[in-house]
């Protein structure tokens, strides 16, 4: 770039960004959503990594399920540090009262923990609080436990057959994140109290986890080789330190990403409104381009001039936004870090910010060069006429414009988590910015054909949406991206929350019932019978023998995981569970082949889930390699069927006939539905001759997670509002360029006769048509967005919020029309004289 445009670009840049106000607010929302975004995760990444040895417990961790750890496995752990034994279980917690309730119980040995610090409430330590007194074992339980049985700080309680006293409120484990979801309050023990309590006896389902400090300076990475070597075959779970919580990683990555997006769209929607305002400074800046190129000036001089302009006020736009950016993340530290249930080091993370300014930079560049061909390829004449021309010129400006675009959809692709859905979501946005531009060239098509037959303030308006600075042109795909993700967004929360809280609810059973002994289940069914009060049948209740199992073998040939879709890996690289069950249960949903009789004693059949079926390529009469109870089963697929995992039904991905597994004493598993009184009648009651049966409170479960969902939903809600607020800024932009012809366009019709109110209403039916248009095409592009994330891939049953749906199409019909109305007020604030006068 020559000097004499840098010359010429500083001297008119000290006039200060007038007409550019829009320009910058739309650059720094966009910048500053996605800076948030990636700081934030930055932030909880930072802490997961900063407290990974706290939250593994450990610098490496092996987790066993179903057995404990062998006198020769011991050894072997052993000799690599220092090591902190822990076992879990599940058991059922009564009150003195006679309440009851499941919780989680652990185990330690004295050194636990290696890392971090157990957080007490009512005790000095945790090694005072566990001590035995009268030969009464201490506990430490959580808050919610004690509210739930009415319990206080000394009391005793019943842990399955085990008696302890609760001495101290567990406030926090500093392995707990590793741990992940439990289904009842925590109580934390001594190991030796486990081990004689009877949680641990074979075929229970308990785990257990050795923890492992290392010596100072040891690298993890070989440590780990070596202990997996020296496990070989026991088929425990190896972790390091950087692995402690890789479901809260991919977790913070996916949400990083969504709402990352969420601010790349408000850039692509904002992107409008910096097209907008760039043509609007061209505009007004027509008498200096024709008198510089009347003076000699060549295109590429008045197209460097403008663009070193520009170039300056995006790069302080994004500027703006990262400092809002990086503000953020601190202040949400400020207010809620206490609160929050993952560690995070809020702080200013470079890398995400160089991203979103990255993104800022593109955006400006892809929607901001088009306007600068115009004015570089038009002739002097027809600038001093008043006449840009409206098409584009092919030029390098146009090139540029495109590389930038691709460049941005490439950037975002190359930075998501999951490249494939990036790339399927950049799509989905370019597909729908370009048929909410269609809609918007469509109406004004429209709207000039239907002022025919109009009359009074409606054909003017009609006439206005069709001229060539219709808003429909302009601001109405920026409003109808926004209104769109928000409608998406809406759904999928209204849809999921519904299925969690009404659906799940309805067709989910209340109680689910575990370890019941196999030598005793008609007695548990008639005491649960006396318990509800009601007669137990096929439709409130359902039960049937547990095991679990691992497929070895397909078809004679040792199962290879690594070979079978991600999606169903599960049902192949773990133990699974299983029944064994003789007539067709209730629901059975029989996809192909016929289930067996009754009394079938032939060789072993096995009903298989469809998908696991699909995924390891099995089909009916194909033979399966079943490892069960210590021996391998070799079946025959006679049944496939859709297992719906959450609804009342025999939800097992394998079942096998009676027969396969005759002389195995099998503990039960049983659903059923229940009232909150019947739920509370069979949990007491079952205490008395059951202790060792586990109740899962499922409705506990639900309401649980409704409330969890709710916050996320509001917390996305929200952000997926900084689209709908970019939109809001295009419409905001295309009112103030047009501001001065509106105004002689006023001037005009007042003179011609014409009143406020009619001008005023003009105005109201233009903008507001935009909005209604808009806010319709935005929420049906919504609703397919949202369809087929409800129904693929969270599998959910699809319902539609009437009510959000009808206040984002009359919010945003609402809020155009007040854009309409403060346009015709600006527009009405001068007198005609002056108005029509002015240049």
């Amino acid at each position: 770039m020559s000097p004499l445009a840098w010359r010429f670009a500083v001297r008119e840049l000290r006039g200060g960004v007038r007409g550019f106000r829009i320009f910058l607010a739309c650059l720094a929302l966009g910048v500053a959503a996605i800076a948030a975004a990636g700081s934030t995760a930055e932030a909880f990444r930072q802490g997961l990594a900063g407290q990974a040895r706290e939250i593994l417990g450990g610098d490496l961790a092996a987790t066993l399920e179903q057995r404990r750890f062998t006198p020769m496995e011991r050894a072997a752990i052993s000799k690599m540090g220092q090591v902190s034994w822990a076992v879990s279980a599940r058991a059922m917690a009564e009150a003195p009262s006679g309440e009851r309730r499941l919780v989680e119980l652990r185990g330690v040995s004295g050194d636990y923990p290696l890392a971090g610090k157990v957080e007490l409430q009512g005790a000095k330590s945790l090694a005072d609080a566990l001590r035995s007194v009268g030969g009464v074992p201490g506990a430490v339980v959580e808050q919610a436990l004690l509210d739930r049985l009415g319990l206080k700080l000394g009391d005793r309680i019943l842990v399955g057959n085990t008696p302890m006293i609760a001495r101290a409120v567990l406030v926090q484990e500093p392995d707990r994140l590793s741990r992940g979801f439990a289904l009842g309050p925590r109580v934390l023990t001594r190991l030796q109290v486990v081990e004689e309590g009877g949680f641990l006896a074979p075929g229970l389902p308990f785990g257990e986890t050795a923890r492992i400090a290392l010596p100072a300076g040891a690298d993890t990475a070989p440590a780990a080789k070596q202990l997996t070597k020296a496990l070989k075959g026991a088929e425990a779970r190896v972790r390091q330190r950087d692995e402690a919580a890789p479901g809260l990683r991919r977790l913070i990555e996916q949400l990083e990403y969504f709402l990352g997006f969420i601010g790349l769209a408000s850039l692509v929607a904002g992107g409008l409104g910096v097209h907008g305002a760039v043509s609007a400074f061209l505009e007004q800046r027509k008498p200096v381009i024709a008198v510089l190129k009347a003076l000699g000036a060549e295109g590429p001089l008045v197209r460097n001039l403008y663009l070193i302009q520009i170039g300056a006020l995006a790069l302080l736009g994004v500027a703006i936004g990262l400092a809002i950016g990086a503000a953020a993340p601190l202040v949400l530290g400020a207010l809620v870090a206490k609160d929050l249930p993952i560690p995070a080091l809020f702080g200013i993370y470079p890398l995400p910010l160089l991203k979103a300014g990255a993104f800022g930079l593109l955006s400006a560049a892809a929607f901001a060069l088009g306007p600068l061909a115009r004015a570089r390829l038009t002739s002097p004449a027809t600038l001093f006429r008043h006449d840009l021309p409206t098409r584009f010129a092919w030029g390098i400006e146009i090139v540029g414009a495109g590389l930038a675009a691709c460049a941005l959809a490439a950037l975002a692709v190359a930075t998501a988590p999951t490249p494939l859905a990036a790339a399927i979501m950049i799509a989905g946005v370019v597909v729908a910015f370009a048929i909410l531009w269609a809609l918007g060239l469509g109406g004004a098509w429209l709207a000039g054909r239907a002022r025919i037959g109009a009359r009074g303030s409606l054909r003017i308006a009609l006439a206005s949406l069709a001229g060539p600075r219709s808003a429909a042109r302009t601001a109405a795909p920026a409003i109808g991206l926004g209104v769109a993700l928000l409608a998406a967004v809406v759904l999928i929360q209204s849809s999921l929350l519904r299925q969690v809280a009404e659906v799940a609810p309805r067709t989910a059973p209340a109680l689910v019932f575990t370890e019941i002994p196999g030598d005793r289940v008609t007695a548990f069914d008639a005491a649960l019978t006396k318990a509800f009060g009601v007669p137990l049948t096929v439709d409130n209740y359902l039960r049937a023998p547990f095991a679990t199992g691992r497929i070895s073998q397909i078809n004679g040939k040792a199962v290879v995981a690594s070979q079978i879709a991600r999606s169903e890996r599960w049902a192949y690289d773990n133990d699974i569970s299983l029944s064994a069950i003789g007539a067709e249960p209730p629901a059975a949903g029989i996809v192909e082949g016929h289930w067996w009789p009754s009394n079938y004693a032939g060789p072993p059949l096995l009903a298989m889930e469809a998908e696991v079926a699909k995924a390891g390529g099995l089909k009916l009469g194909d033979s399966v390699t079943l490892s069960v109870l210590g021996r391998d089963i070799e079946a025959k697929v006679a049944v496939l069927r859709k297992v719906d995992f959450g609804g009342f039904g025999a939800s097992f991905p394998l079942v096998l006939d009676p027969a396969a597994l005759e002389g195995a004493n099998l503990r039960h598993v049983a659903i059923a539905k229940a009232s909150k009184a019947q739920e509370a009648a069979a949990t007491r009651a079952l205490g008395v001759d059951f202790a060792e049966v586990n109740v899962i409170s499922v409705r506990e479960q639900l309401e649980a997670a409704t409330e969890l969902f709710g916050r996320l939903a509001l917390a996305i809600r929200g952000a997926a509002g900084v689209a709908a607020l970019a939109g809001l800024l295009v419409l905001a932009g295309a009112i103030a360029a047009g501001a001065q012809s509106r105004m002689r366009e006023a001037a005009i019709l007042k003179v011609l006769g014409a009143s406020r109110g009619q001008i005023l209403s003009v105005y109201v039916l233009e903008y507001g048509a935009v909005g209604v248009v808009a806010g319709a095409a935005g929420v049906a592009l919504g609703c397919a967005a949202a369809w087929p994330v409800v129904t693929k891939v969270f599998q959910a049953h699809w319902s539609v919020d009437w009510t959000g749906i009808a206040a984002l199409v009359g919010g945003a019909a609402l809020l155009a029309a007040l854009g309409g109305l403060a346009a015709s007020l600006q527009a009405l604030s001068r007198r005609p004289a002056p108005a029509l006068r002015s240049e």
